[in-house]
């Protein structure tokens, strides 16, 4: 296969809402290279990108698939990537690895949540976009008006390239407003018929003309001094203003496509292989501090590994972009996060599972290899004494959660394993084991991603679990002071167990005064794990406790506060004082004080009014304002509490505070509410006071689960 340099690459990417075409359109791409011969389709489960069990299960994207074509002396490297953000992972790495974004858009809907969503990052990373506006032969199509959608998001930037004839089920041509011609294609698609433009068209079509030169214009100062000086430019002259405009961000051109008929996609690549920057013209990569890390194929290599994914029966294949240098088949590179050196066996541009091994690949280029020990997504691979690492991805936090419980205990110990090896590959999903709650948690963006981790565990690793609702992590807290004392004595021959502790315990905040009612001996702060402090003051006068015994009576106190007197959960906020008490001069040890002082907290607490508190969320949600009415009615039925509202280009947000035991399976709810239009958020806010009715029902519970 040959090998092209850093001045012949274009690395793409494909994204878009769900179902806008993106797979068929990378279909049509590879296909009018030639690298397959025959148009596979979603229906027959054929085509290159999407043939993952699981994809061909569901029937949509899961993962980013790569693949590439060879079109007038360029290699296009293409990542087609899914629709939904339960995989925003996915998507995000592709973006940050691509030199130009092609956002796909449904000629139905415009902009939609999904572009939106998407759009932040592509905005994030300053990369060159250009629209392609599918399917424009459905017959509920609407050109204009997605166009009109487009501006409205994303201003004057947006550039009409084309613009379609008899869209609908009759489509068959588009105008061309670079070239000034008429494509027309036939019935079957492919490749089109060179035309004039109709009279009817042109008046319109020599309007847009002179937009899209004056926009070209815009981006260099030589070539807006020859537009004003001729009154127009060529057409070499108008890719350049356009590249230009592309690079900084600033122009972003408007395609027509019918995937499905395979109508436009040849002139597209044509236009990515003229205009969009390859990868040395490319905005550079940063490292971790933050230094330019330019496209340079005179450096050492650097390889940055963007995508992780384990295939049954070969092992876990590795994509990486070439950043500097050349990678071969016998380089050893080391990490530059774990320190261990890896050698590279086998080297593929990759088609689908279609796997090509070549010899080397060069800066700027992307590529995979199978079998790295220790290296996953998001890591760096340098030449030996090149110390560089590529500044990591930021991928977004979890907006669901879920407890995995294992069939047979058996599994226990395997599944927390697995399901650490699943994290590697993809960071978006995370791993813990919760003491508090005594669950293992799983954390993704969604029920899709959390179905398809589950998927892997029982089609994959042959793992049988079951899915349910994790237990919340509540607080408890006190809302007055009380006094208890707490005498533990046990006798069973020889040696006993004598303690006796008087306490008083009341509620801290920060800057209150110190006690006065006792004398203070010494004063803990303790700064909790789980947030919040506990104060701890010796007040004994009069050695009635022996000092050696305050650390097993703060001891016991702590170990209450791991489990609290109502739900078991956590206890913070706290201000204990050891006033009293007694000892033994024979019995009395370490573990009669921690008992004594465990129960007298105990006993206290009770009497302080316990006050449950509860994790609240911030939710912000982005949907269509025709759905508000149904989402905020289901947010009131939540305990939410109605932060405010924006809008973002064509959407409404609502910000909100609601508790974190009612979003279970939040995400579910929102699709079906908004027909699969609205997205949202979720970060921890705050912990707040739980509803009285709420914190007798739990309380009742775990006296329950107690009993038992």
């Amino acid at each position: 296969m040959k090998i092209y340099d850093e001045k012949h690459l274009k690395n793409i990417v494909l994204l878009g809402a769900p179902k806008a075409g993106k797979t068929l359109l990378a279909e049509d791409m590879v296909f009018e290279a030639g690298i397959i011969h025959r148009r596979g389709t979603i229906e027959g489960k054929n085509t290159v990108s999407d043939f993952h069990d699981i994809e061909q299960e569901r029937g949509n994207s899961v993962f980013a698939s790569s693949m590439h074509t060879e079109w007038r002396d360029y290699k296009i490297n293409i990542i087609d990537t899914p629709g939904f953000d339960d995989f925003i992972g996915e998507m995000i790495a592709a973006v940050r690895v691509a030199d130009t974004c092609v956002m796909v858009i449904n000629a139905q809907h415009g902009v939609e949540v999904g572009t939106e969503l998407i759009w932040d990052y592509i905005d994030q990373f300053q990369k060159p976009v250009l629209f392609a506006v599918n399917l424009v032969d459905h017959p509920r199509s609407n050109f204009d008006s997605a166009l009109q959608s487009l501006k409205e998001r994303f201003g004057n930037a947006v550039v009409q390239m084309q613009y379609p004839l008899n869209q609908g089920e009759s489509f068959n041509a588009i105008i061309d407003l670079l070239k000034m011609v008429m494509y027309k294609f036939p019935p079957e698609g492919g490749k089109p018929e060179k035309l004039p433009i109709p009279a009817s068209e042109k008046e319109k079509a020599d309007r847009l003309h002179n937009e899209l030169v004056e926009k070209a214009a815009e981006n260099d100062e030589k070539l807006m001094e020859k537009y004003f000086e001729q009154g127009t430019l060529d057409e070499d002259e108008m890719r350049e203003g356009l590249k230009l405009g592309m690079i900084h961000h600033e122009v972003f051109p408007v395609f027509v496509t019918s995937a499905k008929k395979n109508m436009g996609t040849g002139r597209m690549m044509g236009f990515i292989d003229n205009v969009a920057p390859c990868p040395a013209e490319a905005k550079p990569e940063l490292s971790a501090d933050g230094q330019e890390l330019p496209i340079d194929p005179s450096k050492p290599a650097v390889l940055f590994v963007f995508k992780t994914h384990l295939e049954p029966n070969l092992g876990r294949l590795s994509f990486f972009k070439v950043i500097s240098g050349e990678v071969t088949t016998a380089s050893e590179l080391v990490n530059s996060q774990t320190g261990a050196v890896e050698r590279i066996h086998q080297l593929f541009i990759v088609d689908g599972k279609s796997r090509n091994p070549v010899d080397r690949l060069v800066a700027g280029d992307i590529g995979a290899t199978l079998k790295l020990k220790d290296t996953y997504t998001n890591q760096t691979l340098h030449a030996k004494g090149y110390d560089i690492t590529v500044q990591p991805i930021t991928f977004p936090e979890p907006r669901i959660r879920t407890a995995v419980i294992a069939f047979s205990k058996n599994d226990d110990e395997k599944i927390g394993e697995v399901l650490h090896k699943i994290h590697h590959e993809d960071p978006t999903l995370m791993v813990a084991y919760s003491k508090e709650i005594k669950q293992l948690i799983i954390s993704g963006q969604g029920e899709l991603h959390l179905a398809v981790c589950k998927w892997y565990l029982e089609n994959v690793y042959k793992l049988h679990v079951d899915f349910e609702s994790p237990r919340i992590s509540y607080r408890e807290t006190i809302r007055k002071s009380a006094n208890a004392t707490y005498r533990h004595k046990k006798q069973s021959g020889g040696a006993g167990q004598f303690g006796e502790v008087h306490m008083k315990v009341e509620p801290y905040f920060e800057g209150m005064p110190e006690p006065t009612e006792f004398p203070v001996r010494g004063k803990e702060v303790i700064d909790l794990e789980w947030g919040g402090k506990l104060v701890f003051y010796n007040c004994i006068v009069g050695g009635v406790i022996d000092a050696r015994f305050i650390p097993s009576i703060l001891k016991g106190v702590m170990e209450k506060m791991e489990e609290g007197p109502i739900t078991g959960s956590y206890v913070r906020d706290v201000r204990v004082m050891v006033y009293d008490g007694k000892m033994h001069p024979v019995d009395s040890n370490d573990i009669s004080f921690k008992i004594a002082g465990m129960m007298a907290f105990k006993d206290a607490f009770l009497r302080c009014e316990p006050q449950l508190l509860e994790p609240i969320c911030d939710v912000e949600i982005m949907l269509p304002e025709d759905v508000m009415g149904e989402v905020m009615g289901d947010l009131q039925t939540r305990r939410s509490l109605i932060m405010g509202m924006d809008s973002k280009g064509n959407y409404q947000v609502i910000k909100a505070k609601t508790p974190l035991a009612e979003l279970d399976r939040y995400s579910t709810t929102l699709r079906s509410l908004s027909q699969g239009r609205a997205r949202f958020t979720q970060t921890f806010s705050e912990f707040s006071s739980v509803p009285f009715e709420l914190q007798q029902k739990l309380s009742k519970q775990l006296q329950e689960v107690e009993a038992v």
